[in-house]
């Protein structure tokens, strides 16, 4: 990764490489100004004249029997990595320059650059920029331009590996700005380096001043472009762009590059796109071929759009093209994840009874976790012991989905077996195994054992990861403790790992129940401000906290934004802001959002609708109140009115107690004989005998 002032540097390559070219002829040595001014590297002694020439003329020597000897075993035109006797500690770096052009002008381009090949091997010339500047230097003063780019080519590259791209780019250019013909192969070699940095930005620029200079892009650059935005994230209409411009020029895509391209789509919903894609493939006479079916089936699938990839499936197979053991587990694992485990495993015996794709590890493991999400675990462990008697060696991961589901059941005791059985099997338990474990053991309430468990994951090498922390402060917060719970947190910050919106939510929701808004609100800046999407259950907990603190206001605003920001509320959304309106006796603001979420189809629960209905009654407006419960179904109906005359009637509104059960009774004739006790003894308490006679007849009548 470059840092910034790299970056920075970087992003003027583009004005370096704009600024005023000369030719090559102005100069004796064209690199002599640029060598005396480039401080990376510090100028070295020089040697006595008689040493270095005897030195160089046996090293040439040496250079060129190798040379000759390897030639005469294999007939090439490609350099030669040359086998030679020399310590490369007793070889100086200036001697390697001079020997480098000696060889140019005495032995030829090929004998020099087997030479330039052993030594970019060796650290101390690998690394060295006047070596490589020396030996572009010489060739292009001995008419190779071509062995030029090469050298270049690996300078960019080796150059990268230690963080200085930015100085092997400028180098590029500035050799260009020399004189040297632009190549679209060097050019491509610097733009893969710079997407490789994440530079989308300069990596533009580049492409653009590539046909500036006259050369022309051909299907690598056009590839390395489309991967660079598909990796970075970028927009669907830039990719489409470049992919448009790609096939217009007449160049294919490639297998990686589509399914890049087919990733990027899916995950951004553009599905349609992708299908535009396939169809400009056909016309150009080459459809896409079974990877390309089986990279979007697998996408559809991560998306849960299930239906789809059976489509896609369809299409694949009247193409001409049989979808292999890939697409069979993508769709299998999609099904899973829908929780049609029932639909997954007739998919999966029909692979059984396959002679041609039979299931894989990853098929099995797969179908395995399905029945562990439904928690049908003897299903899991019917499919464990028909792997192993198809002789298919259960991995890590098979495990690790096992663990996980017999510790979320708290099977404990399995959980054990199955830790020492894929030891002795040679799988070594991952950070992943010992998080399932752990979070099991937090579920169960035992902290401490979670903490044991993972201090011995930890004396076998292994480091806790995002996920590991966010249980165990998730679990700290579930407890109250936020004080260990920060403790944990900044054990992860310490440790390099960043929390996610997950770990950010339990933090918010622990100190949002502490009625303690300033620090949930904190952390919900910092969770943005580090680009993170807030999901409805950080947004409820907010919500919950300032009702808590009696500020409805600041609740409902947070709740406006919600849908701005990407988040839906969902019903205990809905009930926790509906409840503190409530409280504050603002019951328009109340019934405007009861109404609002049934009619977005949102079920209310027993408290949210109690609730209302009470307030109202409260105030005297039992018409309202009956309003408010008639759009409820007749169970839900029945629950909340019974429980409605209860309070009224502790209330002592045995008169509106009588309404409400003269509705439930219009609903149940078999009202609950309890509640006809109770409203009977608060009628009897309130002297309300006629009310009481009147609910009595209209029982008896029913009867």
């Amino acid at each position: 990764m470059l840092s910034c002032p790299s970056k920075l540097r970087l992003l003027h390559c583009k004005l370096l490489w704009s600024s005023s070219s000369s030719s090559l002829s102005k100069y004796p040595n064209p690199f002599f100004f640029f060598l005396s001014s480039f401080s990376s590297q510090p100028p070295l002694p020089p040697e006595p004249c008689t040493k270095i020439e005897t030195s160089v003329s046996t090293i040439c020597n040496l250079v060129n029997e190798s040379y000759t000897s390897y030639q005469s075993d294999l007939t090439t035109i490609m350099p030669k990595y040359l086998n030679l006797q020399i310590e490369p500690s007793h070889l100086t770096p200036e001697q390697a320059i001079t020997v480098i052009a000696s060889l140019i002008n005495n032995s030829g381009p090929m004998v020099a650059l087997s030479f330039f090949y052993w030594a970019i091997i060796i650290p101390q010339y690998r690394h060295f920029m006047r070596f490589y500047i020396t030996t572009a230097s010489s060739f292009i003063q001995s008419g190779y331009p071509e062995k030029t780019h090469e050298v270049l080519r690996h300078m960019v590259a080796n150059f990268y590996e230690i963080g200085k791209l930015d100085y092997a780019i400028n180098m590029v250019f500035e050799i260009h700005n020399l004189g040297l013909p632009p190549n679209v192969h060097t050019l491509n070699c610097v733009l893969r380096f710079i997407v490789e940095s994440g530079l989308m930005e300069l990596a533009e620029n580049v492409f653009v001043e590539m046909s500036d200079r006259g050369v022309s892009p051909n299907a690598c650059t056009y590839r390395t472009m489309i991967i660079g935005h598909c990796r970075g994230g970028s927009g669907v209409l830039v990719v489409e762009k470049w992919v448009n411009e790609m096939m217009e020029k007449g160049f294919l895509l490639d297998g990686v590059t589509c399914t890049a391209v087919i990733d990027l789509f899916c995950k951004k919903g553009s599905v349609g796109k992708v299908f535009g894609v396939f169809e400009k493939m056909c016309e150009m006479g080459s459809p896409p071929n079974v990877i390309n079916y089986c990279a979007l089936v697998s996408q559809l699938c991560k998306q849960g759009s299930i239906k789809q990839a059976f489509e896609v499936l369809e299409e694949m197979v009247k193409r001409g093209w049989k979808p292999n053991i890939y697409a069979h587990t993508a769709l299998i694992d999609g099904l899973c994840k829908k929780g049609w485990t029932d639909k997954a495993y007739k998919l999966f015996l029909k692979l059984v009874r396959s002679e041609k794709y039979k299931p894989n590890v990853h098929t099995y493991t797969a179908m395995i976790s399905g029945y562990c999400k439904e928690k049908k675990l003897d299903k899991a462990e019917m499919l464990l012991r028909r792997m192993q008697e198809q002789e298919l060696a259960p991995n890590t991961n098979t495990y690790t989905t096992l663990i996980d589901g017999h510790a979320k059941v708290g099977n404990f005791v399995r959980v054990n077996e199955l830790m020492e059985q894929m030891v002795e099997e040679g799988c070594n338990p991952n950070i992943y195994t010992y998080n399932s474990l752990v979070n099991g053991l937090c579920k169960r309430g035992d902290l401490q054992e979670a903490y044991r468990m993972l201090e011995i994951g930890f004396e076998r090498g292994l480091r806790a990861d995002h996920i590991t922390y966010t249980i165990l402060i998730s679990e700290h917060c579930r407890r109250s403790d936020t004080k260990k719970a920060m403790e944990v947190f900044s054990k992860m910050i310490t440790a390099g790992c960043c929390p996610d919106i997950h770990t950010y939510t339990s933090l918010i929701g622990a100190f949002c129940r502490q009625k303690d808004m300033k620090e949930g609100e904190r952390f919900l800046k910092e969770a943005l401000n580090q680009g993170l999407v807030p999901t409805k259950q950080t947004y409820t907990s907010l919500i919950c906290g300032y009702c808590r603190d009696g500020n409805s206001s600041l609740a409902l605003e947070i709740f406006q934004n919600m849908s701005k920001k990407g988040s839906t509320a969902d019903s205990l959304t809905y009930g926790a802001l509906i409840s503190g309106l409530c409280k504050e006796s603002k019951l328009k603001e109340a019934r405007i959002l009861y109404d609002s979420m049934i009619d977005k189809g949102f079920s209310p629960c027993e408290v949210t609708r109690l609730t209302v209905a009470y307030e109202y009654c409260m105030l005297e407006d039992s018409v309202t109140a009956m309003a408010v419960l008639d759009k409820l179904d007749t169970k839900s109906w029945i629950r909340t009115g019974t429980t409605l005359v209860r309070k009224l009637c502790c209330e002592g509104k045995v008169e509106m107690a009588a309404e409400f059960y003269h509705k439930l009774l219009d609903k149940d004739r078999n009202a609950d004989p309890v509640i006809y006790a109770a409203f009977k003894t608060a009628c009897y308490e309130s002297n309300k005998y006629s009310v009481a006679s009147g609910i009595s007849a209209r029982i008896s009548k029913d009867f």
